[in-house]
C-alpha cells in the first residue's frame, strides 16, 4: 500500500507525512491536517470498498497434486479464506504460482486423481488432478486449474446442505477413496454421507466460459444415525465383496454423553443403497484422536491416540482388532518411542483424555472462530500444557514397495518416522526420531524426501530427510496472526511500509511488510547521472552466462562500462561513438556489437582490453553505415539491424558480412518507404523458426498439442514488431526479397467514456511475447498498456501468414486488441527480465511494475522500489540476477527476490509482540512484548531500530506484571509513553465479559526524551564523486545496506531473519525512564491521549480521565471517571470525541465536559458486539471490527449532546471478512491515477481510508467512494458474482457471504477482491460480464467499460 497514488509529488509527500503523523502523534487536535478534511460537522463517507492487499499466511490444510500438468507436482495451501498454489524447487525454496480468494471459508481439502480417466471428454482437465474442497457453502466443490486464466475454476459444486454452516449439516470433514470415485463427508454432529462422483459422458470444449455448465455425475447417500461427532475418518480396502459392501469407511466418533471415542465402521450396502453400521472397536486407554489407512497394506489402519498409536486390523470390517501398540509417552528429550505386540490392560490417562477431548480438530485450526473468543489474549505458552499428542502426520508418497513410511510431529516438537515392513512373519514397525523443532500442523511429505511443515503462529519450514535426520532447507514465511500494526513512510520513497507484531511465543517476531514484489537493494551510486536517455547490458557472445558491457546513453554522450567486480569505463576499447546519443544497441553476432545513433549505425569489434575474447589489437575494429537522412529509431537482432527514419519515413534492413580477418562490412539489403513514421521497433530475442511448443508455451501441457507443426522445427518467417504514428502496431517480415511484407497489423483506437479518442496513443515500446499463445505488448506515450492477439488454427502457434511454404493463404492477419490498462501518464517502457520471448517484463512509467508474461490478459504487480526512468537486467558472477535502475539521478543495483512469497523482513525478538508504535521524531519503533522467558521479567517495552532490528533501549515491567497497552502522548513540550499493565498473568476478564475484580493494574508514564537514535551504519555511506562526463577511470564505489545479523537460536533461520535476543543490556543506548504511575483495581487494557493535555485509561469496566498539573508529566491527576457494564477492550479519540469498545455492548461514544469534569455517554451501539478494535475517522464516524469476522462503519446522525444517551449509532455499512481484525488504523493517502486531472472529483476524502490486520495474517484496506462510483461498482459486483469465470469458487452466494451476521437493511461494503477480477479479464470477457443479468434483477443498466476500468484502476493503483 502506498501513501499516495497521485502524480503530484508534493501532495504525495504531504499525504505520507499525514499517515505517519496519524500513527505516531500524541493525540488528535484541531490543528491536525486530517481534522480539516473531515472534522467536526464535516461530511463523512457512507460508501466503502474493502480490498485484501495481503492474503493470510496461516496454512490450515495442504494438498499435493498435479494441477497444471501431469508432469508437474504442486502444492495447494488452504488458508481458510484463500487458496495458494506453490511449487518447491530443488533447493527447497517454496515459490508461489498464484493466489486467489475463495469468498468462503474452507473446512477440508482432498484430491481426485482423474488424470487417466475418460480421455477426450473434457480436454481442459485431462492430465490434471481435481482439487476437492468442503466449505461453509454446504457444497462439495470440484476445482481444476485453468492455465489460460492462471487460477482455479470450479467444474462442479455439489450441494450437500443449505446454508451449510450449521453443526448438524454436512460440510466439516471429508475423505476420498483410492479410486477417486467416492467421497465421504461428515458434519460436526450426527450427519454423514457417501458421495459417488464421476464425469459426464458428454463432450465439452472451449471457451472456458462453459466449463461451469459441464456436468458432474454424483449420487449422495446420507445417514443421520451417527448420533455423535465425527473426529476423523478414512476409506478402507477390506476383504468384503464389492457386491456386498462398498465402499467401507472407518471413523472415530465421540458419542453424545460419552467421555471416550470409539472406532466405528460403516459401509454402503450394495443391495439397498443404504449406509449400514458394521462394527465398532474401543480399547481401554487414551483418547482416540485420528485414523489413517496404511498405504500398500490393505485393510490395516493406524489409530492415533493421546500417548500411543494402535495398529488396527480391519481386513474383516466386522471384526476389528488391535495387533500392535506403539507408545509415544517416553522422555520429552531424547526418549525413543516403543513398540508392543499387545495393547491389553492399558491404563487410562484421564488428564490427557480430558485435554484432548477439548481439541476438536477444527477448534485448534480455527482459533478465531472458537467459542473462547479471548484465547489469543491469554497465556503466551498455553500450548505447553498438552502432552505427547500427534498433531500432524503424512505418508511418504513414493515409498518402497511393501515398506510404507510415516512421519509425524508431536505437540512438543519432536518428529518421528515409522517404517512398516511386511514379510512372511507379519508386520514389523521400525520407529526413528529424526528431528526436534516446533510443533507443526499440517505436515506434508513431498517427493525427493522433502517435507513441508507449517507452524500455526510462526514461520514454517521445508525439511529434507537425509541419513535418518531432517535437514532444514528453507523457511516458509507466516506473518499470522498480526496482533498490531503501525504505518510509516519508507525513507522518503512515498511508499508506506507496515510494521507488524506477528506470531506468538516462542516464534513472535516484528515484521516490516511492504506491498509489491520485494527487491533486495545491493548498491547505489551518487546522484551524478542526470539526463540518462538509454540503458542496456550486452553479452560478448550469445551463449555467455553473464553480461560483459553496460551502455549508458545521455543526451549528447554515450559511455560503455565493463560489468564485473568494478565497473570500469571501456568506451574507447569497445569502439562506440562517444559524442552521440545512442538510440539502440545490441549483439548482432558473437563478438560484434552494434551502436545505432541519429547519424548512422556503427559495427564494433572490441579489443582484449575491453573483453578477454576481443580482438588482439590496439584499437577496436569499427565500420559505420551512414544514411542520407536522420535515424529516429532502431533495433538489433540476430544477424540483422533494423532502423527507421522520419523524413522521409523509411525502414532499412542492414546485415553484416566478413571480408577477411578483423574486416567486416555493414551493408543495406533492402529498404521501403512507409506511409506513417515508425515510433519504435522490436526484434524478438529468439529466432521464432527454432521455437518448439515446450519453449513457446513455457511449461504448458505439451501432450495436448501432440501432432501439431510446432512439435519439431517449424519454418517461420523472421519478423519484427513496429509501432507507427498511425497509430498502429504491425508485424513485418524481415526475410530477404520480401520487401517488408506486412504479416499482421493492429490499429490503436482507444475511446474514453464519452466515446472520444484518447490522445497520445503512439507506441513508445512494443514487444513480442511467447506464452500459451503469442501476443504483442504495446506501451503508449500516454501511459497506456495494450495487449494484442491474433486468431490461430488449433494446429499452429502463429497465424498462417507467419509461415513460409504454408498452404494457408498469406494474407495480412488482423491483431485484435484484447486488453487495455492505464499505467501512468509518462511513456511506457518495456524491458524483459532475460533474453527470452517468454520472460516476464518490467513495465516502466510513473512507477515500476512486473508484468507476468504467462498470465491471462494484463496481469502485473508493483515493484517495491522508487519510480525509475530506465532499467536493464545485469548478470555477473557476484549478482547473477541483478537489475540496474536509474532513479533520482542514481544507479541502483537490486536483485528481485523470487523465493520470497511475502515482501516482509523479519526481526525475531522473542516473546509475543503485542503492540507496536512508530516514533517519528527518532524514526524508531516502540514494541510491547509479553511471554518473555527471562527470570527478571515476563513483559517489557523496547525501542528498536527498524533498519536492522537493534535494541536501543528498554523498560522492564515488575516481576509478575504484564504490559497490556501502550501509546505516545504529548504533555506540554515533552513526549511520553503511557503504558497500561496487569499485575497478574491471568485473564483480565471473566467468560461473561465482566472484569476480574481480583486483578490489579498500573498506568505508567515513561519519558521519551532520552530515546536513542538509529545507528549511523544503517544509512547510506558517503561515496566519492565521479563526473558523468568523464570517459575513463573507475565506476564509482557503490554504497550498500548493512549486513543483517542472522539468528543464532531460531530453528527456522533464513537470510532475512534478524535476531537481537543475544544483545546484552549494557550494549543499549539507555533505558526508558519511568516518570510516574497510578495503581488501578483492574487490568489497564486500553490507554489513549486526549486533546493534547489529557490521558484516557480503561481499567476493567472503568474509564478514567487523567491530566497533568502545570503540564508536568511527574504530576498526574484524575479528573473524571465513568463506568460501562462490561470490560473495556479498546479506546480511540478524535478531537473531542471518545470511542470506547467493550466486550459486550459494542461501540460507545463519550465526550468530556472540561468545565464539569464529567464524562458523558453520547451514543451507543445499536447491537451487542464483541469489539476487536476501533478507528475514529472523524467526530461522527467510526470503523469497528468484531470477533466474529465482520467490520462495520457506524456514525452518529447529529452531535447535539443534549439528546438522550440511549440514542443509537447508525450502522452505515458492514462487511463480513471471514477473519477477525485485531488492529484497525486510519490511513491518510490519496489514490488518484496519474491520468486524473486535478479538477476531477476525488474518490471522497483522502483521509478516511482504513487499514485492518487479521488473525490469519491478512491486511485489508477500506477506501471511501462517492455515491456515483459506489452505484457503478455495485452493479459490476453483482454481475461478477454470477458470471462463471468470476463467481465465488466454493459455490457461495456472494451477497449472503459478505452479509453474514449483518442486520437486514444495512448496506454491504463493496468487495474489492471480487471487483479486481474484472481487471484480469480480456475486453471481450469484460463486455460479457457487463451483459450478464443477475437473477431477479430488472432490466440491465448500460455500463461503460472505460468508466469501470478507470475507477478500478484507481483502486488497483492505490493498493499496489
Amino acid at each position: 500500500m502506498e501513501s499516495s497514488a497521485s502524480g503530484d509529488g508534493s501532495s504525495a509527500a504531504d499525504a505520507a507525512t499525514a499517515a505517519a503523523a496519524a500513527s505516531s502523534s500524541s493525540g488528535p487536535s484541531t490543528s491536525d491536517p486530517a481534522f480539516s478534511a473531515g472534522g467536526v460537522g464535516g461530511p463523512s463517507a457512507t460508501h466503502y470498498l474493502a480490498k485484501r492487499v495481503l492474503h493470510g499466511s496461516i496454512v490450515q490444510h495442504v494438498a499435493r497434486g498435479r494441477f497444471r500438468s501431469e508432469h508437474l507436482w504442486e502444492i495447494v495451501l488452504c488458508k481458510e479464506t484463500s487458496l495458494e498454489l506453490v511449487v518447491v524447487g530443488e533447493d527447497g525454496v517454496l515459490q508461489s504460482i498464484c493466489e486467489q480468494s475463495t469468498f468462503g471459508i474452507i473446512k477440508d481439502v482432498g484430491i481426485l486423481d482423474w488424470r487417466f480417466k475418460h480421455f477426450g471428454i473434457w480436454p481442459e482437465i485431462e492430465g490434471k488432478e481435481i482439487l476437492v474442497l468442503l466449505s461453509d457453502s454446504g457444497k462439495l466443490s470440484l476445482l481444476y486449474f485453468c492455465c489460460q486464466m492462471h487460477r482455479f475454476i470450479a467444474i462442479g459444486n455439489i450441494e450437500l446442505s443449505k446454508p451449510g454452516n450449521m453443526r448438524d449439516q454436512l460440510g466439516r470433514i471429508l475423505a476420498i477413496d483410492h479410486d477417486s470415485a467416492w467421497v465421504a463427508i461428515g458434519a460436526y454432529e450426527d450427519a454423514f454421507a457417501f458421495v459417488h462422483v464421476g464425469k459426464s459422458p458428454h463432450k465439452y470444449f472451449y471457451p472456458p466460459e462453459i466449463v461451469e455448465r459441464a456436468k458432474i455425475m454424483h449420487v449422495v447417500y446420507k445417514s443421520s444415525d451417527i448420533r455423535g461427532t465425527v473426529w476423523s475418518m478414512c476409506f478402507m480396502r477390506t476383504r468384503c465383496s464389492m457386491d456386498e459392501y462398498y465402499p467401507v469407511v472407518a471413523m472415530i466418533i465421540n458419542r453424545k454423553g460419552s467421555d471416550v471415542n470409539e472406532l466405528s465402521v460403516y459401509a454402503l450396502a450394495a443391495n439397498d443403497g443404504g449406509i449400514q453400521y458394521l462394527s465398532s472397536f474401543s480399547e481401554p486407554g487414551p483418547l482416540a484422536l485420528d485414523i489413517s489407512e496404511i498405504p500398500q497394506l490393505d485393510g490395516f489402519a493406524l489409530l492415533f491416540r493421546a500417548g500411543d498409536i494402535l495398529f488396527v486390523d480391519l481386513r474383516d470390517p466386522k471384526e476389528a482388532c488391535c495387533t500392535i501398540r506403539i507408545s509415544i509417552t517416553g522422555s520429552l528429550i531424547g526418549g525413543q518411542i516403543s513398540v508392543e505386540d499387545s495393547c491389553r490392560g492399558l491404563d487410562v490417562d484421564d488428564d490427557v483424555a480430558a485435554c484432548a477431548l477439548l481439541e476438536l480438530r477444527d477448534s485448534g485450526n480455527n482459533i478465531m472462530m472458537d467459542d473462547n473468543y479471548m484465547a489469543i489474549d491469554g497465556l503466551d505458552n498455553a500450548g505447553s500444557m498438552k502432552s505427547r499428542i500427534i498433531c500432524s502426520w503424512s505418508w511418504e508418497p513414493d515409498a518402497v514397495r511393501g515398506r510404507p513410511r510415516l512421519i509425524f510431529c508431536l505437540d512438543d516438537g519432536e518428529f518421528h518416522t515409522l517404517e512398516f515392513n511386511w514379510d512372511i512373519e507379519g508386520v514389523k514397525v521400525l520407529p526413528e526420531r529424526v528431528h526436534r523443532g516446533l510443533p507443526c500442523r499440517p505436515l506434508l511429505w513431498m517427493n525427493r524426501g522433502m517435507i513441508a511443515a507449517f507452524v500455526e503462529m510462526g514461520d514454517g519450514m521445508i525439511l529434507q530427510l537425509e541419513h535418518g535426520r531432517l535437514v532444514h532447507k528453507s523457511a516458509v514465511q507466516n506473518v499470522g496472526p498480526i496482533l498490531d500494526l503501525a504505518i510509516a513512510d519508507y525513507h522518503g520513497e512515498k511508499q508506506d511500509q507496515m510494521f507488524s507484531c506477528c506470531g506468538m511465543c516462542p516464534e513472535g517476531s516484528l515484521r516490516v511488510i511492504r506491498n509489491g514484489i520485494n527487491v533486495e537493494k545491493l548498491l547505489r551510486t551518487e546522484p551524478i547521472y542526470q539526463g540518462v536517455t538509454g540503458l542496456w547490458t550486452l553479452r560478448m557472445k550469445r551463449t555467455d552466462t553473464y553480461h560483459s558491457f553496460l551502455i549508458l546513453a545521455f543526451v549528447e554522450e554515450t559511455r560503455v562500462l565493463s560489468v564485473g567486480l568494478s565497473f570500469n569505463d571501456v568506451s574507447d576499447a569497445v569502439g562506440f561513438q562517444p559524442d552521440v546519443c545512442t538510440l539502440a544497441c545490441g549483439l548482432i553476432t558473437d563478438g560484434l556489437l552494434v551502436q545505432i545513433h541519429s547519424k548512422g549505425v556503427k559495427l564494433c569489434l572490441p579489443t582484449t582490453y575491453a573483453h578477454p575474447e576481443g580482438a588482439p589489437l590496439t584499437s577496436p575494429v569499427s565500420v559505420v553505415w551512414y544514411p542520407d537522412v536522420t535515424i529516429s529509431v532502431g533495433a538489433v537482432g540476430q544477424n540483422i539491424v533494423a532502423v527507421a527514419t522520419s523524413n522521409p519515413c523509411c525502414l532499412y534492413i542492414l546485415r553484416v558480412r566478413s571480408l577477411s580477418s578483423f574486416q567486416y562490412e555493414l551493408y543495406e539489403t533492402q529498404h521501403v518507404q512507409l506511409q506513417y513514421e515508425v515510433s519504435c521497433i522490436s526484434i524478438p530475442e529468439e529466432d521464432p523458426r527454432l521455437r518448439t511448443v515446450s519453449s513457446a508455451v513455457g511449461g504448458g501441457d505439451v501432450r495436448k498439442r501432440k501432432g501439431n507443426n510446432l512439435a519439431a522445427k517449424v519454418d517461420v518467417r523472421m519478423f519484427a514488431v513496429i509501432g507507427t504514428h498511425k497509430p498502429s502496431v504491425e508485424v513485418v517480415s524481415l526475410e530477404p526479397e520480401e520487401a517488408f511484407r506486412l504479416l499482421s497489423t493492429g490499429s490503436i483506437s482507444v475511446n474514453n467514456a464519452f466515446g472520444a479518442p484518447v490522445s497520445g496513443g503512439i507506441p513508445e515500446n512494443v514487444r513480442f511475447v511467447a506464452s500459451e499463445r503469442f501476443y504483442i505488448l504495446a506501451g503508449l506515450r500516454n501511459g497506456m498498456l495494450l495487449r494484442f492477439e491474433s486468431d490461430t488454427s488449433k494446429d499452429h502457434y502463429f497465424p498462417g501468414s507467419f509461415y513460409k511454404d504454408s498452404f494457408t493463404p498469406c494474407v495480412n492477419t488482423p491483431l485484435q486488441l484484447i486488453a487495455i490498462r492505464h499505467i501512468g501518464i509518462t511513456p511506457v517502457g518495456l524491458v524483459a527480465l532475460r533474453d527470452s520471448a517468454n520472460a516476464d517484463i518490467i513495465v516502466l512509467s510513473d512507477r515500476s511494475w512486473l508484468l507476468h508474461a504467462s498470465r491471462h490478459s494484463l496481469a502485473y504487480s508493483s515493484i517495491s522500489f522508487l519510480p525509475a526512468s530506465h532499467v536493464t537486467p545485469v548478470s555477473s558472477v557476484d549478482c547473477p540476477s541483478g537489475l540496474l535502475f536509474v532513479a533520482e539521478n542514481c544507479l541502483h543495483l537490486v536483485e528481485m527476490v523470487h523465493g520470497k512469497r511475502l515482501n516482509a523482513q523479519k526481526f525475531s525478538i522473542g516473546g509475543t509482540p503485542r503492540k507496536v508504535l512508530y516514533h517519528s521524531d527518532s524514526r524508531t519503533l516502540l514494541v510491547m512484548r509479553t511471554g518473555l522467558t527471562g527470570a527478571s521479567c515476563s513483559s517489557d517495552i523496547v525501542q528498536i531500530d527498524p533498519n536492522n532490528g537493534i535494541l536501543l533501549s528498554r523498560f522492564k515491567c515488575e516481576p509478575g506484571e504484564t504490559a497490556r497497552c501502550i501509546h505516545i502522548a504529548k504533555i506540554g513540550s515533552e513526549q511520553v509513553l503511557i503504558v497500561g499493565t496487569s499485575k497478574s498473568i491471568d485473564r483480565p476478564m471473566m467468560p461473561n465479559g465482566e472484569a476480574e475484580s481480583s486483578i490489579k493494574g498500573r498506568l505508567i508514564v515513561l519519558s521519551l526524551d532520552t530515546l536513542g537514535s538509529p545507528r549511523e551504519s544503517s544509512s547510506f555511506i558517503p561515496i566519492s564523486n565521479l563526473s558523468s562526463s568523464s570517459h575513463t577511470g573507475s565506476f564509482p564505489e557503490i554504497v550498500g545496506y548493512t549486513t543483517e545479523e542472522l539468528s543464532s537460536n531460531s530453528m527456522c533461520s533464513s537470510p532475512d531473519d534478524v535476531c537481537y535476543n543475544q544483545i546484552q543490556h549494557e550494549q543499549m543506548a539507555g533505558h526508558l525512564r519511568s516518570l510516574t504511575h497510578v495503581t488501578f483495581a483492574g487490568a489497564v487494557l486500553a490507554v489513549y491521549p486526549y486533546l493534547d493535555r489529557y490521558v484516557l485509561a480503561a481499567a476493567g469496566n472503568t474509564l478514567c480521565v487523567f491530566g497533568f498539573v502545570n503540564e508536568n508529566p511527574h504530576r498526574m491527576k484524575k479528573y473524571a471517571v465513568s463506568r460501562t457494564r462490561f470490560t473495556i477492550t479498546c479506546l480511540k479519540t478524535y478531537a473531542s470525541r471518545i470511542a470506547v469498545g467493550d466486550c459486550r455492548d459494542g461501540l460507545l461514544f463519550y465526550s468530556y465536559n472540561e468545565n464539569l469534569r464529567k464524562l458523558e455517554l453520547i451514543y451507543a451501539d445499536p447491537a451487542q458486539r464483541l469489539v476487536g478494535d476501533v478507528a475514529l475517522l472523524n467526530c461522527q464516524t467510526a470503523v469497528v471490527s468484531d470477533r466474529c469476522g465482520s467490520i462495520s462503519v457506524l456514525s452518529s446522525p447529529r452531535l447535539e449532546v443534549s439528546e438522550s444517551p440511549e440514542k443509537n449509532l447508525a450502522v452505515h455499512c458492514s462487511f463480513f471478512m471471514g477473519e477477525i481484525a485485531m488492529s484497525i488504523q486510519k490511513a491518510a493517502f490519496r489514490y488518484r491515477l496519474p491520468i486524473d486531472n486535478e479538477t476531477d472529483p476525488v474518490l471522497e476524502s483522502a483521509y478516511n481510508c482504513v487499514v485492518a490486520s487479521t488473525m490469519l495474517g491478512s491486511v485489508f484496506v477500506m477506501i471511501p467512494l462517492t455515491s456515483e462510483e459506489h452505484h457503478l461498482l455495485q452493479d459490476v459486483q453483482e454481475r461478477l458474482s454470477v458470471h462463471p469465470l468470476t463467481a465465488p469458487l466454493l459455490g457461495n452466494d456472494h451477497a449472503e457471504f459478505r452479509r453474514r451476521g449483518i442486520p437486514s437493511g444495512v448496506p454491504s461494503i463493496l468487495d474489492g477482491d471480487m471487483l479486481v477480477q474484472f481487471l484480469e479479464l480480456t475486453s471481450e470477457q469484460q463486455q460479457t460480464v457487463l451483459d450478464t443479468a443477475p437473477s431477479g434483477k430488472g432490466p440491465l443498466r448500460s455500463i461503460s467499460i472505460f468508466q469501470v476500468m478507470r475507477t478500478l484502476e484507481r483502486v488497483h493503483y492505490a493498493l499496489n
